[in-house]
């Protein structure tokens, strides 16, 4: 293919952009990119009964987040505007047309109560599929079996009609797939599907085909959904007279629940706990807000590496990787065929990977917005060294905050597990003369704190491990977390002496009830 590289992401403003669209969006653009040519965003918002306000405008949301720059569509303008097939409507009647003059395409005027009757009719002589086809169409009110004159005084008197592709009763339509390889269809399986509406839009598939051509996209990689529309696609270039202009089809393969058991929802989320969103949405018409990654505190890398292997894999051992890395690596034949299980475990992992890429500066943005929400206010140094402390721990901005708490505020409670399991007399008799000790401790240094609670356990001939565990209950409330010794050095001695007295004194008295 000589022509420079075009491809398009053509949504429908129906609602938010479902992750899998997302990773649609994300599979083009490194195609085009990494082919050195162009994204174009287009709106196919011909169904003007299910439009959504708002969606629009998250849909572009969405794709800038994760760092798609786009280089045509309705906001950045372009050769082939206008970008949203609503204000495109003119132009699709006349290829509509074009069909019709040609002999294959008509005019159909059933009414819905006919249409009703048509599929009840095929339902009651158990055909599977009742359809409107290469058969059926020879009972029903089209151009292709009323007068001439007729249909033209019913379309001269305002009467309603669609015009419908004239399906090849006999006819092998192939289509090449860059991911399934050749697929072929028998024409005997397909239905003689709408191009334009009663209203004046265009259906999908006319304005689609229309809009690849017209815009010269060279590449379409679409849902696996849009498979069985692909023939029908194919009948269309050609019938056009555009079959060497056709685009290069890749159906990607769906985005499986986790349990791999059917096709990912936002009810799976719901019910499992995570989002099936890019970024938050409210439905206009219900309030109902529907949770994103962004606002859950994922890093749009993290996202972007994580989407890109869901279907895609680079070949190498490696699993982390910028947008540019993944623009170079990318090729559309390492897409697998079948579907992909949703890991949002694995989503979390990436994410805490690209926390661990942040630097401490940034990571202490993120808990200092914290600590200004509580009017918490500490150093710059001092934080630094609390993330240096804590980045292991973390997957999402919001758990310095969460993991690291104790270091801000005294605990108010202790985990009554680890309690009743590991606070034992023995631990007391450690944990009271360890805190003794603490008061002549100068520096008071991790190391040297670490040195003074190994002699204080040796002395009462205690293994230093076999309290521990109730040394950083008493600290912090909680039964693990980061380098205790550390903790310590970073509350100061002071508060250090007090949490430990002050455990000694509340757990020794819940241990007695």
């Amino acid at each position: 293919m000589n022509r420079p590289v075009k491809v398009r992401f053509a949504p429908s403003p129906t609602g938010p952009l479902h992750i899998g669209g997302l990773r649609t969006a994300l599979y083009n653009y490194l195609l085009a990119k990494k082919l050195g040519g162009q994204m174009i965003l287009r709106i196919e918002d011909t169904d003007q009964n299910r439009f959504v306000p708002g969606a629009e405008e998250y849909i572009a949301e969405s794709l800038a987040w994760i760092g798609i720059k786009l280089d045509q569509g309705p906001k950045e303008g372009g050769p082939y505007a206008p970008y949203r097939q609503s204000e495109r409507k003119a132009m699709y009647f006349q290829y509509a047309m074009q069909l019709v003059n040609e002999g294959h395409a008509y005019y159909a005027f059933d009414t819905p109560e006919e249409l009703d009757a048509m599929r009840e009719r095929l339902k009651a002589a158990r055909v599977q599929n009742p359809q409107y086809n290469s058969v059926t169409r020879e009972t029903m009110k089209n151009s292709l079996t009323l007068p001439e004159d007729e249909v033209k005084a019913r379309i001269d008197s305002g009467a309603p009609y669609v015009i419908r592709l004239k399906i090849p009763r006999k006819e092998e339509v192939r289509l090449k797939d860059l991911i399934r390889g050749w697929v072929m269809v028998h024409s005997s399986t397909l239905d003689d599907k709408v191009l334009m509406k009663s209203d004046g839009m265009p259906t999908y598939h006319l304005a689609n085909v229309v809009d690849d051509y017209l815009m010269e996209i060279t590449h379409v990689i679409r849902g696996e959904e849009w498979l069985p529309s692909a023939p029908l696609h194919v009948l269309l270039y050609k019938y056009l007279g555009w079959e060497d202009k056709m685009p290069q089809f890749a159906h990607l393969p769906l985005l499986l629940k986790p349990d791999g058991n059917g096709k990912l929802s936002k009810r799976d989320g719901d019910q499992l706990g995570f989002p099936v969103f890019p970024v938050d949405w409210i439905d206009p018409f219900t309030g109902d807000k529907s949770s994103g990654f962004r606002e859950r505190g994922f890093l749009p890398e993290a996202v972007t590496n994580f989407l890109a292997f869901l279907g895609w894999n680079p070949g190498t051992e490696q699993e982390l990787f910028t947008m540019d890395e993944l623009i170079e690596a990318f090729t559309v034949e390492r897409i697998g065929k079948s579907g992909t299980k949703f890991d949002f475990a694995k989503a979390k992992w990436f994410n805490h990977q690209y926390m661990l890429k942040q630097s401490n500066e940034t990571l202490w943005t993120y808990l200092k917005n914290e600590l200004d929400r509580n009017q918490i206010s500490v150093q710059q140094d001092k934080g630094l060294r609390i993330v240096e402390m804590l980045k292991e721990r973390v997957t999402f901005p919001a758990d310095f905050w969460v993991e690291g708490k104790y270091l801000f505020s005294r605990p108010e409670a202790y985990d009554s597990q680890v309690a009743s399991a590991k606070w034992t007399e023995e631990a007391r008799l450690v944990i009271n003369e360890f805190s003794k000790a603490l008061q002549k401790l100068d520096p008071f240094m991790a190391t040297e704190i670490k040195r003074t609670f190994e002699e204080t356990a040796h002395t009462a001939q205690v293994k230093p491990g076999k309290v521990l565990q109730a040394l950083r209950l008493a600290v912090t409330g909680v039964g693990a977390g980061p380098d205790l010794t550390l903790t310590m050095e970073l509350l100061g001695k002071e508060e250090t002496i007090h949490r430990l007295n002050n455990a000694l004194e509340i757990l020794v008295v819940s241990a007695n009830v």
